[in-house]
């Protein structure tokens, strides 16, 4: 079902004050097939595809035969490698892949657009002013996100100018907050982004 966001304000967290948000980037409609997509693709591309299997060709296990082909009364048997043999290879086993998969840039960026203006429209996107954390301190980034009633999980997106500290100081100071995830903008994934109940986007310090 597409959902097209009606609001262009958020409230700032620790102020009574709302900022705008743009309407070209919330003010897009959903379309849930791009937003699968793009969800999907970012959950596959967090998969490391490192599981390796050794095949019936690559065990360490003798090539002769277990034993002589005829006069011992029992079954015929070949090499000791068979799958169905203990020690033996896996049979068509995991081999070290990617799982990544193709999305347009259009296409995501679309797809990112319209589920901000979801949370746009269910009021579950607020701002976050970077002059108003002098330093960092978890006391202060928790009572910001408990005055503003948040539900959890939360996703804090701050770039390099919207705290007036050094960023490595700020995201260790932040880390502690229970079901808060405080990232970057380059490190913040699609999926993330999506499936969090809410979401607080930092403005760089003027």
């Amino acid at each position: 079902m597409a959902t097209k966001s009606a609001a262009n304000k958020a409230p700032v967290l620790g102020k009574q004050a709302k900022a705008d948000l743009p309407s070209a980037v919330f003010g897009e409609e959903l379309h849930e097939s791009l937003l699968q997509e793009a969800a999907r693709a970012d959950m596959a591309a967090r998969r490391r595809g490192t599981a390796s299997t050794l095949g019936r060709g690559e065990v360490a296990m003798t090539t002769a035969k277990a034993w002589r082909q005829k006069g011992t009364g029992r079954a015929r048997a070949g090499a000791l490698s068979v799958p169905h043999r203990r020690g033996g290879g896996v049979a068509f086993g995991p081999k070290p892949r990617g799982y990544a998969i193709k999305v347009n840039r259009k296409a995501r960026r679309r797809a990112l657009r319209g589920a901000l203006s979801v949370h746009a429209a269910r009021d579950s996107v607020a701002v976050l002013e970077g002059s108003s954390f002098e330093e960092p301190t978890t006391k202060r980034a928790a009572e910001a996100l408990q005055k503003w009633d948040a539900r959890r999980p939360t996703l804090v997106v701050l770039d390099n100018d919207s705290v007036a500290v050094p960023p490595t100081t700020g995201t260790v100071a932040s880390r502690v907050v229970p079901s808060r995830n405080f990232t970057r903008p380059a490190a913040a994934c699609f999926e993330s982004n999506a499936t969090r109940a809410v979401n607080v986007i930092g403005l760089p310090v003027p």
